[in-house]
């Protein structure tokens, strides 16, 4: 960097992406855009970081990139900003990323005019070789937002709407839905993720507490009563299950069990086991696990059934339904099929996911944009959310989802959810994003369902996020954002599935160069 600054006096512009994790700047000459120095910081949100914060992030980031010895050659300088658009002068974001830029560049003695200030989907738009004007962009990394370009502005804006609202299928939305997968499992509404044990070690819950427990052997060790009050006295003798009451007899439904039911002979299930169902009798609805019914039953879980059966629901609690039907979520559906959510479809109609389901299948009912139909007998994409989540894999294509057979006992649970719950409310809620890439890991190391379906469906709200433009056969998409890079967890997903309208995506690192080029386009604009 040195030498290219030192052996002659070359005009100097500056870019800076500024999103919602971090800030990052690139100086770069004027005559060809060769990067020379690079800076980061905090977090850039226009919206989110206030005024005075995002000051000192942008001139922490602009500092370190720009040496003091040079800051008199920056001849131009343009941001990216989340939160921000340069279509509109008054947009607020607009305003407190100039404010703030404007600010950051005086205190550093930077004299380039008026900076250029856009958003950070423009920017990377314009990284894209070419620096093409016009398109469609798309970011996937802490938030998701989609955007079509017109003459380098943008136009038209889908999602970006924050945690609270919005960023469907981003870094924030799968962290949050890993959350919301371990306490489905910890209270019994949700299937048997590793995710409980991962995300419980993250937020520091104590091993204890954790499903399987903290020894190697997988044993479970009971709480002290100061941790759980009154949970050494309410655990079982070997500290593994605790009493339930017995399933009801022939009629009715079977044992609700505990996580990981399995099938067991008549009686009273214990917790971790599941009355066998006869025929007429709807196989145990209560609980995550459990495993496939007999004929005319519905099966909680991932096993696939046979014909006129419903294949594994993966709805915990799932209400009967007249013989020989299933509505995902427990409402009753025509005969032979699955509606999703429970509506109705006759034979041939597609469920939500896409599938196409004839007499005597179950219905895809997974997550929206779900591929291929279901044959005869077959069990078409899982069913209904797991921790907010729809879909999963095909019903019987994979082993037994982890923990199926790990003892969690009540109490356990409860200390689970009451040392979790505190850690993620003691954070902002974007934080949740440092969560994504345990899903990725339980995805690729164990191939757990649960994550896989996470994966699945956060692939389907981008794809969705794109289509809201409207986009023509053969646009491009440029893409940035950690979830899409070239081993992003997302890309292979959204590719087939942007594919199928008839779109390529284009991957670019960041907007650092697009911006460094609108800035290098401003300065020409003024000379």
């Amino acid at each position: 960097m040195g030498n290219e600054l030192n052996q002659e006096r070359r005009d100097l512009v500056v870019g800076l992406d500024a999103g919602g994790t971090r800030t990052r700047a690139v100086l770069a000459t004027a005559d060809d855009g060769r990067p020379v120095g690079e800076g980061a910081a905090g977090p850039g949100n226009a919206l989110t970081v206030p005024v005075p914060q995002l000051t000192e992030h942008l001139a922490e980031a602009v500092g370190r990139a720009v040496p003091e010895a040079v800051r008199d050659r920056v001849v131009a300088v343009a941001g990216g900003f989340a939160g921000a658009t340069g279509a509109a002068a008054d947009e607020p974001g607009r305003r407190n990323a100039l404010a703030a830029l404007t600010a950051a560049l005086r205190r550093l003695g930077i004299d380039a005019g008026l900076p250029v200030v856009g958003s950070d989907i423009e920017a990377a738009f314009a990284s894209a070789p070419g620096t093409p004007a016009d398109g469609l962009a798309l970011v996937a990394g802490t938030g998701a937002v989609a955007m079509r370009i017109t003459d380098r502005r943008g136009t038209v804006t889908v999602d970006g709407d924050g945690w609270l609202l919005g960023d469907d299928g981003s870094g924030f939305w799968i962290g949050r839905a890993a959350v919301r997968a371990a306490l489905r499992m910890a209270d019994g509404r949700g299937a048997p993720t590793v995710l409980a044990e991962t995300v419980g070690r993250e937020l520091g819950v104590p091993g204890d507490a954790l499903p399987g427990g903290a020894a190697a052997g997988g044993a479970v060790h009971r709480l002290s009563p100061d941790v759980v009050p009154g949970g050494a006295e309410s655990a079982s003798d070997d500290g593994r299950h605790e009493a339930v009451p017995p399933v009801t007899g022939p009629g009715h439904s079977g044992g609700a069990g505990g996580a990981g039911g399995r099938p067991t002979g008549p009686g009273p299930s214990g917790a971790g086991r599941r009355e066998s169902a006869g025929s007429e009798r709807f196989g145990g609805a209560g609980v995550a696990g459990g495993r496939s019914a007999g004929p005319e039953q519905s099966g909680v879980g991932w096993r696939s059934l046979g014909p006129e059966q419903s294949g594994g629901t993966g709805v915990a609690g799932g209400r009967p339904s007249g013989p020989g039907q299933t509505g995902a979520g427990g409402r009753p559906s025509g005969p032979g099929q699955t509606g999703a959510g429970g509506r109705p479809f006759g034979p041939g109609q597609t469920g939500a996911g896409g599938r196409s389901a004839g007499s005597g299948q179950s219905g895809g009912v997974g997550a929206a944009g779900g591929r291929g139909p279901a044959g005869p007998g077959e069990s078409g994409r899982a069913g209904a959310a797991i921790g907010g989540v729809a879909g999963s894999p095909a019903v019987g294509r994979r082993p037994a989802p982890p923990h199926d057979d790990t003892p969690w006992s009540r109490p356990h649970r409860e200390a689970y959810r009451r040392h979790l719950l505190p850690a993620v409310m003691a954070e902002p809620p974007i934080r949740l994003a440092r969560l994504a890439p345990l899903v990725v890991a339980a995805a690729r190391d164990a191939a757990d369902p649960v994550a896989l379906a996470i994966l699945d469906e956060a692939a389907d709200q981008l794809t969705e996020t794109v289509r809201a433009l409207s986009p023509g056969p053969g646009e491009r998409v440029v893409a940035t954002g950690g979830l899409l890079g070239p081993d992003g967890p997302l890309t292979d997903r959204l590719e087939t599935r942007l594919r199928a309208l008839g779109l390529t995506l284009d991957w670019v690192p960041d907007g650092c160069r697009g911006a460094v080029a609108l800035a290098r386009l401003a300065h020409g604009g003024r000379t």
